[in-house]
């Protein structure tokens, strides 16, 4: 029975990890929990998983439950999500949102923990530090993002044979075919009308920026050990097509699924093997699959990510920090729309960058960038 860590269980990805545990007991054992803010789905998680592990953000959340179950070990912050990662588990399905997942899943690896990897700020921020421990410690990250477990299913039958193209397929979001003059009147709630997927806040207007993306274009180079010219986004309307492969003999081998997010996480889950399920069948009679080119000077999101991971060195930590207090700004009504990306391309404009980063560098340059917009 393999042991499971859920950071961020609360959420979206998180709520559907459980929901595959709950479905195969005989397979897997929930050892830890841990949420922001969602107390009281935390403790029906609790009741319901038994899990030996609490992680909550506060600590008199901490001391709330401490008194509600004295036998259960609970932490919190930081620190206690750290302690998740390293607990007594066998892999960590890290779903955090943001760059507060990068530390526990360096510690995770250092541990000795498989990675059932959704929280992409990882990768962005830290992807050479964490692809080296991924190396040096032996261990599986695998992906739980629907385009990159895709792209992995698909190198998976080929090991050893070089590749041409990484295709990462895009929604296109809710504004897609938007002029940059329509932008400028978007609205918050037609921003988190997201057309295919059910998401939080966050990812939900980083897809409608196509910034999500463009974050998944630095993942998918990162894991797969891409070139940034190997990586092309293109824009599949349907979320049929998951993601593609094109070898050097010009075959294209892609993965299609209905737009389910417990397909990915089943596959970390039980990977090397594939967990039964009926629930997510794809009827092919009736589709219509169309393929288009992203518009990047439009969707400048997508553009400047590109720009920064070419850059390299600190350039895709700033653009990751500035965007979540950017979005922050927009979903509080501080801010329009297209502002989102009219900023990020001034902040990157100006930052002096550095190289060969550590941890703590990065945290750092995270910090400083957030009290910089403040």
């Amino acid at each position: 029975m393999k042991k499971i860590a859920i950071l961020g269980s609360t959420g979206s990805i998180g709520t559907q990890g459980l929901d595959i545990v709950r479905k195969n007991p005989e397979k897997f054992q929930v050892t830890c929990v841990s949420c922001g803010n969602r107390i009281k789905e935390l403790e029906e998680q609790i009741k319901e998983f038994k899990p030996s592990l609490a992680v909550v953000a506060k600590e008199e959340d901490a001391l709330y439950l401490k008194k509600k179950y004295p036998n259960m070990d609970i932490e919190f912050g930081d620190e206690g999500l750290v302690t998740a990662a390293t607990s007594d588990c066998d892999m960590v399905l890290n779903s955090l949102m943001g760059i507060k997942g990068l530390a526990p899943t360096c510690a995770g690896i250092k541990a000795g923990k498989d990675i059932a990897l959704a929280n992409k700020e990882t990768l962005v921020t830290g992807g050479r530090l964490v692809m080296d421990l991924v190396k040096e410690n032996g261990v599986k990250l695998l992906p739980v993002d629907s385009e990159h477990s895709a792209i992995f299913q698909c190198l998976e039958g080929n090991k050893n044979r070089d590749f041409r193209r990484i295709l990462l397929t895009c929604s296109g979001g809710p504004f897609r075919g938007y002029t940059l003059d329509k932008l400028k009147d978007v609205t918050l709630a037609e921003a988190l009308k997201h057309p295919k997927w059910n998401m939080g806040k966050k990812i939900t207007i980083d897809s409608a920026t196509l910034m999500n993306k463009g974050l998944e274009v630095i993942e998918a180079k990162h894991l797969f050990g891409a070139s940034l010219d190997q990586v092309q986004v293109v824009v599949h309307p349907q979320s049929i097509v998951h993601s593609a492969v094109e070898y050097m003999d010009s075959s294209i081998i892609a993965q299609l699924g209905v737009p389910d997010m417990r397909i990915p996480i089943s596959l970390a889950f039980g990977y090397p093997d594939r967990i039964p399920s009926s629930e997510s069948e794809l009827n092919l009679f009736g589709q219509n699959l169309t393929f288009e080119e992203p518009d990047m000077e439009t969707f400048k999101c997508l553009k400047l990510a590109f720009e920064a991971e070419e850059k390299g060195g600190s350039y895709p930590v700033v653009l990751n920090g500035a965007n979540e207090v950017l979005v922050d700004k927009f979903l509080k009504g501080e801010i329009r729309f297209i502002q989102i990306q009219e900023r990020l391309e001034e902040i990157l404009e100006g930052h002096k960058p550095s190289y060969d980063l550590g941890l703590q560098d990065i945290l750092d340059i995270d910090k400083e960038i957030r009290e910089q917009l403040a």
